[in-house]
């Protein structure tokens, strides 16, 4: 089969990619917008994520008892916060509810170093981290089958951390390896929060949002070939029209535009390289119709050679990109510490409504 026609097959089996981002507890809004869309019944090739958006896309590819929306819940009412009182309006819960993670941090997520019994913790203020991880690893325990992250299993499992001493970005690929619930842990390894890294593999590994926080790119990295249908799930509001009236306000705006989505750029830069390799493919057409002596033939070959290896290693198109993205009506700079159950529950049910507005826009566009 000629080279070009592999190419052609590979455009036509595209892979539908469902991104996740981090954002601390405001995950819970990217479960809500999984249940919705498991309902339509949308499957995925890939799942990715970062921070807390690779703990969701492990549980879903992973899911212990196969129902990765119910598990996914699950997880979510499991790890909320049961203290904060339910009657409190949402700022004054998500302010009490955040504090309280930051003293007592979450029995199922992580714990304060100063509850840990161990002399070190007498001089907390000389570590270079606040809070251990290791419930987060047993609570996880109870909803992926860890098997099941690996190269058998269909979707893909994609998540990124990043290298605390080279800068650089680390992705685990199911694909090509068996990712375990260090390597989710490093993924979420969050130091402004004061959350410790993870040493896995030679590498000290912190959070991924440190480089990007919507892993696309690091998907088309490591699956170039095929073009892609593409699900973005984005926590961080990209548009607030209204100014910050103080430096809270202010940290909490700046963190939104640190964290938000910023795939614009690949898509564009996708719709350039699909552009290039359709006029190559023109030129190469037109030439190879030409008669050439032997030594422009052979150059001919070569730079077809060169083509074809870039169609295929470097080809892959977004075909189509559908945002679902989360609004707030309350800025508060801690709200991804908000654990508290009512939140929780709202960020659910918030994440399910978004995407039912988001398949039913998408709809409506095939429509037309």
């Amino acid at each position: 089969m000629h080279e070009l026609e592999i190419r052609n097959i590979q455009r036509i089996q595209s892979e539908t990619v469902l991104v996740l981002q981090g954002g601390g507890s405001l995950g819970a809004y990217e479960c809500g917008v999984y249940k919705t869309l498991s309902k339509h019944d949308i499957k995925f090739d890939i799942v990715a994520g970062t921070s807390i958006g690779a703990v969701n896309a492990a549980i879903i590819v992973g899911s212990k008892n196969n129902n990765p929306a119910k598990d996914l819940e699950d997880f979510w009412i499991d790890i909320s916060e049961k203290i904060t009182p339910s009657f409190l309006p949402d700022n004054t819960r998500s302010i009490t509810s955040s504090f309280y993670s930051a003293l007592y941090g979450n029995s199922k997520v992580f714990l304060p170093i100063w509850f840990i019994p161990n002399l070190n913790s007498l001089f907390s203020y000389k570590q270079p981290y606040l809070y251990d991880t290791a419930p987060l690893k047993n609570t996880l325990n109870k909803y992926i089958d860890y098997k099941k992250l690996s190269k058998s299993n269909i979707p893909r499992l994609i998540v990124t951390a990043t290298d605390l001493q080279t800068s650089e970005p680390v992705i685990f690929d199911s694909m090509s390896m068996n990712v375990d619930s260090d390597h989710l842990l490093g993924c979420a390894s969050f130091p402004f929060y004061g959350i410790s890294w993870v040493e896995k593999e030679g590498k000290h590994l912190w959070d991924g949002s440190l480089l990007s926080n919507t892993p696309l790119r690091e998907v088309i990295d490591v699956s170039p070939r095929r073009d892609k249908k593409v699900y973005i799930v984005n926590l961080f509001p990209r548009i607030q029209n209204e100014l910050p009236e103080n430096m809270f306000d202010a940290w909490h705006r700046a963190r939104d535009i640190v964290h938000t989505d910023k795939t614009d750029h690949n898509v564009r830069m996708s719709e350039v390289i699909s552009r290039y390799l359709s006029l190559l493919k023109e030129m190469h057409d037109i030439v190879s119709n030409v008669q050439l002596n032997e030594e422009k033939r052979e150059r001919f070959f070569q730079i077809e050679r060169e083509y074809h290896r870039l169609a295929e290693d470097r080809g892959a198109i977004i075909q189509e990109i559908t945002k679902i993205e989360r609004s707030e009506d309350i800025h508060f700079i801690f709200e991804d510490a908000d654990f508290s159950t009512n939140t929780i529950k709202k960020l659910i049910r918030q994440g399910e409504e978004d995407a039912e507005t988001a398949i039913a826009k998408r709809q409506k566009v095939e429509e037309v």
